[in-house]
């Protein structure tokens, strides 16, 4: 039985579905742990149509999971230590109607595929120290390596740096 799932790299021409997913996800995933302030100022610097195009500028690839033709969650990876084989899952989202499916798995499953191919020995990827999802990618092979706190504007995100060894 052929699969109704299917996976992409998203170009610039995908932004604004890129943008539409994330509006869709980004306020019921972050509202039990982030300000109302601080959720929507973190949208604008992240997903707006400009920062989105300077991401895939700089270097993040993005990549679609679509159900049929409809775009039901993304994921963006990078390299973050060339030297070290370490590449960054810096955004994997998925519609909260969609969550529970093993979807979420599956985009995560693409990504290590992915920087496995082009050399990575690690995979690593920052998750909010109160975000449910650590759980998640505990349950797919990660542990935390470090803590870090990044400033964000006038805001902060705590977060536990997870990584995977791929290799």
């Amino acid at each position: 039985m052929k699969s109704k799932f299917s996976i992409r790299e998203a170009t610039v021409a995908d932004i604004p579905a890129i943008h539409q997913l994330a509006k869709a996800i980004w306020e019921p995933t972050y509202r039990p742990i982030l300000s109302r302030e601080q959720i929507d100022y973190m949208f604008e610097v992240i997903y707006a149509a400009g920062a989105l195009e300077l991401q895939m500028k700089e270097g993040q690839t993005f990549i679609l999971l679509f159900d049929v033709a409809e775009p039901i969650g993304f994921a963006a990876y990078s390299m973050k230590d060339a030297e070290d084989s370490v590449y960054k899952l810096n955004k994997i989202y998925l519609l909260p109607s969609r969550q529970g499916e093993g979807l979420g798995k599956l985009l995560l499953e693409e990504v290590e595929e992915r920087v496995g191919r082009v050399g990575a020995r690690y995979l690593d990827l920052n998750v909010n120290k109160y975000n449910k999802a650590k759980a998640f990618y505990e349950s797919c092979g990660y542990h935390v390596h470090i803590e870090e706190d990044i400033p964000i504007g006038p805001y902060w995100m705590n977060d536990y740096v997870m990584r995977k060894q791929l290799a």
